[in-house]
């Protein structure tokens, strides 16, 4: 390994090693879809907020109940009404805390997840329960971590520099900054990873068309522009641009802004109408030229007299908040080299759980940020990979597997595997991903993923493709089956041939449902069968 690779991968895990520092937000708010995943997420989050930020943060789960959907922008302002709302219940004033220095973080949750089916649906619609192979202590017993404490954990190294701030946060990626953690210098500012200004031929061979995009000129000032080819994106930019890059959407904001926010869309949060999201509504309009914007917003659909009136708003907003002009949104870097672990579609669920049993800097920076490998441990140290396991003597496991509170009696782990939560008396398994699975019969098979899945039958189950099992009141279970290449936005509403109801209908099935209730029948189902199988002595 050369000098420079060697200096990225020790940049890499001290950046990782920063996320593992109890160095998280102050306050935590999370946005959910509804009441039951408010009180899902408070309940969790309690428990585990400490294990996974490292910081005793103030937890406030809310939900929108918005009709049609506030957008991400209104969305952002009326999650802080509510959490401040919330709470003042508690005797926790959120306003004077944050105008005092704390540093408060929000995380959006909504989404169907209709690319990551059917494992959302095995959640019973809680998107941000999607579990990955770490553990933590939820009620006395090992659970696996999930995807919105992933984040979580990998956004709380921005806590330390952004005191007196809100950071707004969404999406199913953890990503590594290969440009350190950089300060706001701005009353908004807005994840990005820039590069310099390219040239034509770069900026199609990057396909940067297909991306929002941040621009950042001499000053730091940020131009936010959506999906646009090199020739307009020229036409729209201030000569002075230095670097663009692709926007991570998740932006913070100082306590004044926010303030301001919340008083000039009062109107709007009192009735609960309209749908603004903050690139679009917030930062092109503060941002742009007023014809740009027009043209912009004319593509969107939005008619030229709506968007005007709205880019006079924002402009009459501007000048009363910041009278003596400059710019209101920065850009906060990420680096054009940032490592990326996206979990927000089924195959980069299965390729990036898979990626923790593989070998080079960007795995091990992921097993010690997911706890399977001790910080400061040389990549060979291969000690965290299996956690708290009661393995029978017929058990052979490859040393790249990573198997975490599993009871398996017999067969073989093979190369690349992930298990974690796993009751089966053999399992014969290569390149395969178990996450939470009770078996009676012999787990086998190459390359699949099984998720929340309890098979009664001794008869084997395979894990050569994809199954998710969603639990329901009525002693209900709903065996989803699919495969990897099925792209479950496309077929959505599509009834495989294997299952009884199309995505979408589990979907609406579960919308009904309370996931506490649920996930408590699903934990009752894994244990019934594992006792008769320890009552059988088929278990270690």
């Amino acid at each position: 390994m050369g000098s420079n690779a060697s200096a990225s991968q020790a940049m890499e895990l001290e950046e990782v090693a920063r996320m593992l520092s109890p160095c998280g937000f102050d306050v935590i708010i999370v946005c959910c879809s509804n009441q039951a995943a408010e009180n899902y997420w408070q309940a969790r989050l309690e428990q585990t907020v400490v294990q996974v930020t490292g910081t005793n943060a103030k937890v406030v789960a809310v939900h929108e109940d918005w009709n049609g959907g506030a957008g991400n922008g209104l969305g952002t302002l009326y999650a802080y009404q509510k959490a401040r709302d919330k709470a003042s219940r508690d005797g926790f004033d959120l306003d004077a805390k944050l105008s005092g220095g704390a540093s408060v973080a929000l995380f959006h949750t909504a989404g169907k997840g209709t690319r990551l089916a059917p494992l959302p649906g095995a959640e019973n619609n809680n998107k941000p329960g999607v579990k990955l192979p770490s553990l933590l202590e939820v009620g006395g017993a090992a659970q696996p971590l999930t995807v919105l404490e992933a984040v979580m954990r990998q956004t709380s190294s921005y806590a330390p520099l952004r005191g007196g701030r809100i950071s707004v946060f969404w999406g199913d990626q953890v990503f590594v900054p290969s440009a350190g953690i950089q300060p706001s210098t701005h009353p908004a500012d807005i994840l990005a990873a820039l590069r310099p200004m390219p040239s034509k031929a770069e900026w199609e061979a990057g396909q940067l068309h297909q991306y929002g995009l941040i621009a950042v000129g001499t000053a730091g000032d940020a131009t936010q522009l959506e999906k646009v080819d090199y020739d307009t994106a020229k036409a729209y930019l201030p000569p002075d641009v230095e670097r663009v890059g692709t926007s991570l959407g998740s932006f913070s904001l100082s306590a004044a802004l926010l303030a301001a926010l919340m008083a000039e869309f009062a109107p709007e949060l009192a009735a609960k109408c309209a749908c603004l999201d903050s690139d679009p509504h917030f930062w092109m309009p503060l941002t742009l030229q007023k014809e740009d914007y027009l043209a912009v917003m004319g593509k969107k659909g939005t008619p030229a007299d709506e968007a005007a009136a709205h880019y006079a708003r924002m402009a009459a907003f501007a000048a009363k908040f910041a009278p003596g002009g400059g710019g209101i949104l920065g850009c906060v870097d990420v680096g054009a080299k940032a490592l990326w672990w996206d979990y927000g579609r089924l195959e980069l669920y299965q390729t990036n759980n898979l990626h923790a049993a593989e070998e080079g800097p960007s795995p091990h920076a992921l097993r010690t940020f997911l706890k399977l490998q001790p910080q400061g441990a040389p990549e060979s140290d291969a000690s965290g990979r299996q956690q708290r396991n009661q393995l029978g003597a017929g058990l052979t496991v490859h040393p790249s597997a990573v198997v975490l509170n599993c009871r398996i009696g017999s067969g073989t782990i093979g190369a690349g595997c992930v298990l974690v939560n796993v009751t089966a008396p053999e399992v014969e398994v290569e390149a395969a991903i178990l996450m939470s699975v009770t078996s009676a019969g012999p787990v086998r098979g190459k390359r699949g993923v099984l998720y929340n899945v309890v098979h009664e039958g001794s008869e084997p189950l395979s894990a050569d493709a994809v199954r998710a099992d969603v639990f329901q009141p009525g002693g209900k279970q709903i065996v989803v089956s699919s495969s990897i290449e099925t792209d479950g936005g496309k077929a959505w509403k599509v009834t495989l041939p294997e299952n009884a109801f199309s995505f979408e209908e589990v979907y609406k099935q579960n919308q009904k449902l309370d996931v506490s209730e649920c996930q408590a029948l699903g934990a009752a189902a894994h244990k019934r069968v594992a006792q008769a199988l320890e009552t059988l002595e088929r278990l270690p």
